[in-house]
């Protein structure tokens, strides 16, 4: 029996990683070959990716496959959603892409509500309604002529201009495409009509392939540089939420998710959107998941909040490690007080600790004093704001939900997993933490032939990752 091996290159908000899955009949591994940092660039007043470094640091991964001597069977990425590069007409990359997190696009959805009525993008979108969207972005950059915007032939999303780079050749992968608010979920195929309201041209857009595409093979000159040779390049789900999604270890579809790192997309996996007068009325979003699937989720601030707070501790010389803040939360006991982590005012403070303790007093609540307190506050309103919304899902869901799988990074957090299992009140099933890098190589596999759906797939990941669940009573088994 032949082993396969599948480099997934995975990018996350602040960091990325190379991980290398190995598939030999039904048995999985995954490994973390490199891991290198991602961070917003100010310039300007202008806030950016560095596209540039991330390519190197691509190339990097594929030579340390090669040192190793590993002989690929493919490579897939996946990395956030919204964000995109411009392509002029002759293939040039247009200076950096633009971060979600530029204020930039702050205030735009209502402005262009009015060239297009809200409920009328939802019904066109299903998609949630967020300042930095990609429709919003493209809505600023043609207000402020943008001159990469003024001189694009085309556009590309994150994944997909990776994907250029690496191969020279230009595709746009549904489910990355899907949470850019030009989508119709039921078409599946993009709306025209929201381009020509800013002014611009349909043809900006690609038409969208299916994850599981082979695009090509790395270039000449990549493969002599970095020693791997010829290798071919897929599409997988390159948004990172809907390659999470497909490595929950369900075994039947009443289940809901909660995909936990920098943010928590909470959801539901589904047949068809949900395109409602109550999903609208609570901004739920529909975005492209495997095999025709909609992942029916809502975008919730996460571990960001507590990301920025260790940031500023560390300026100030309090350093911690994530098992040290788990365990100083812990000690604490309960919150004295719970703010809503969606507030548009978290988005990006100059001081998380600050803004946390004024939202706090707002609410006649006593602020944190302390960095433990901090964190439990975090902890405790991140868990209120699941039980929030799997009360919506609940109500929205096709079926009846039954327990909540939480996976990625935040699925570690034992504290956490187990407030969210005692306040929604339903078994919390902690695991895979890796499942974004797993879901890119199985969905590789596919496209390799070597399974044949992702029920097939959930059914090797759940044979090959130990996972633990919380129930509501504050047992573990």
């Amino acid at each position: 029996m032949n082993k396969h091996y599948f480099l997934a290159f995975d990018l996350g908000a602040t960091s990325g990683r190379s991980m290398l899955g190995m598939l030999e009949g039904d048995k999985f591994e995954i490994r973390e070959l490199t891991r290198f940092p991602n961070a917003i660039m100010e310039l300007h007043g202008k806030y950016y990716w560095n596209i540039f470094s991330l390519y190197e640091s691509l190339k990097d991964g594929l030579r340390e496959c090669a040192r190793q001597g590993i002989r690929l069977t493919s490579i897939g990425i996946d990395t956030w959603g919204v964000d995109f590069g411009y392509i002029g007409r002759d293939g040039t990359i247009l200076g950096l892409p633009r971060a979600y997190r530029d204020p930039y696009t702050d205030g735009a959805p209502d402005e262009f509500f009015q060239l297009v009525p809200r409920d009328k993008v939802y019904g066109m979108t299903g998609i949630q309604v967020m300042n930095f969207n990609s429709l919003f972005q493209l809505f600023r950059a043609k207000a402020e002529a943008f001159s990469p915007l003024a001189q694009a032939d085309k556009i590309l999303f994150m994944p997909d201009l990776l994907i250029y780079m690496l191969t020279g050749k230009q595709v746009c992968e549904y489910t990355e495409a899907s949470t850019s608010q030009l989508l119709n979920p039921a078409t599946r195929r993009f709306e025209p009509s929201l381009l020509t309201a800013i002014g611009l041209s349909p043809s900006l857009l690609h038409p969208l392939v299916d994850p599981g595409t082979t695009v090509g093979v790395l270039t000449d000159a990549l493969a002599e540089e970095t020693g791997i040779g010829k290798v071919p390049v897929v599409t997988v789900a390159g948004h990172d939420t809907a390659s999470a999604i497909l490595a929950v270890p369900a075994e039947n579809p009443h289940f809901a998710y909660l995909s936990s790192g920098t943010w928590s997309l909470m959801g539901i996996e589904t047949s068809a959107p949900i395109v409602t007068k109550e999903s609208f009325e609570h901004n739920f979003t529909n975005e492209g998941g495997v095999e025709g699937t909609t992942c029916f989720l809502k975008n919730i601030t996460g571990m960001w909040l507590l990301e920025q707070c260790r940031k500023e501790w560390e300026r100030e010389g309090r350093t911690y490690t994530y098992p040290q803040m788990v365990d100083m939360a812990e000690r604490v006991g309960k919150a004295q007080a719970i703010i809503s982590p969606d507030d548009p005012r978290l988005v990006n403070p100059s001081s998380m600790p600050q803004t946390i303790a004024a939202l706090c007093r707002e609410k006649g609540m006593t602020p944190p004093s302390t960095d433990a307190e901090y964190i439990r506050c975090i902890f405790e309103s991140l868990a209120h704001r699941y039980a929030e919304v799997t009360e919506k899902l609940s109500e929205m869901a096709p079926f009846p939900i039954e327990k909540l799988h939480i996976i990625g990074g935040g699925s570690q957090n034992d504290l956490m997993n187990r407030l969210t299992a005692r306040t929604l009140g339903i078994p919390v099933v902690a695991g895979p933490s890796e499942a974004t890098a797993i879901g890119n190589c199985m969905m590789q596999a596919k496209a390799a032939g070597l399974v044949s759906d992702r029920w097939e797939m959930r059914r090797i990941i759940a044979q090959a990752f130990a996972v633990k669940t919380y129930l509501p009573e504050g047992t573990t088994r």
